[in-house]
């Protein structure tokens, strides 16, 4: 007696996404930016001045056009998702995507750094795909978890004429409103993020070796001007020191005479 096996059922494919067009993508070209000094904001803390390092680099293909922005902190490392955005234009669907589903993570938080990057990818894109569609997606859920988190998210993204809706009352799940680049703007606010030039880094690196050799100098000279007092006030001491024994001696010797 034969057994006729069960028919096997088959094995479900795994469905990958096809790997995105130069997925690894290093950045090329760099500017020095400059965080202008701000007040301490409550959520976020203090807000010095600081210097950060703005990297690009852009792909092109008949179908795929690519650019991808860094931010790089001197001796600071950041996780690879951090402080990168991702501008990817689909010329067969006329599709512009900004950015991964995670949302744009930036580091430092509160400066400005947002608005800068988005105005650059708006300024890329009007050059050439102004006809083009901008993709509504899916924003974090995390980012809505802290209120001033939300609205600084949302007032940036409105800021370069990006409309965030709400499916929710609590404002959790939130998404961008599909729009045209056309209708986008390239503006952000230079008094908080200052691109600096080679020439003007140089000039001020100059002018900041100059400051240090002036303290330098000014340093040397309050040294010797202390150096100078302390001779001054040994000599001074060593002198009372001789007229209080003189005077001892002369007191102890005119009892002397008149005890004799």
């Amino acid at each position: 007696m034969t057994t006729t096996p069960a028919a096997a059922e088959p094995a479900e494919e795994s469905q990958e996404s096809p790997a995105l067009p130069w997925a690894e993508l290093s950045v090329e070209h760099f500017q020095l930016l400059r965080l202008a000094a701000l007040p301490t904001d409550r959520s976020t803390g203090a807000r010095p001045l600081r210097f950060v390092q703005f990297g690009y680099a852009e792909r092109h293909d008949k179908a795929h056009s690519l650019l991808r922005m860094e931010i790089r902190l001197p001796g600071q490392k950041v996780h690879k998702e951090q402080n990168r955005l991702d501008i990817r234009v689909d010329h067969g669907e006329r599709l512009v995507r900004i950015g991964a589903e995670t949302g744009l993570q930036l580091e430092p938080l509160n400066r400005g750094l947002g608005r800068f990057l988005l105005a650059q990818a708006v300024q890329w894109l009007q050059r050439k795909w102004s006809h083009y569609r901008v993709e509504g997606m899916a924003l974090p859920s995390k980012d809505a978890l802290n209120e001033d988190s939300r609205l600084r998210r949302d007032h940036c993204l409105r800021g370069v004429g990006i409309e965030v809706e709400y499916e929710d009352g609590q404002h959790l799940k939130g998404r961008t409103v599909e729009t045209t680049v056309s209708q986008l703007k390239g503006a952000w606010n230079s008094e908080h993020v200052q691109r600096v030039e080679i020439l003007d880094a140089a000039s001020l690196l100059q002018q900041a070796d100059q400051q240090l050799q002036e303290k330098e100098v000014q340093l040397r000279e309050r040294d010797e001007r202390v150096a100078k007092y302390q001779r001054e006030d040994s000599g001074l001491r060593f002198t009372i020191t001789c007229l209080v024994a003189f005077a001892v001696f002369q007191a102890g010797l005119l009892i002397w005479i008149a005890t004799r």
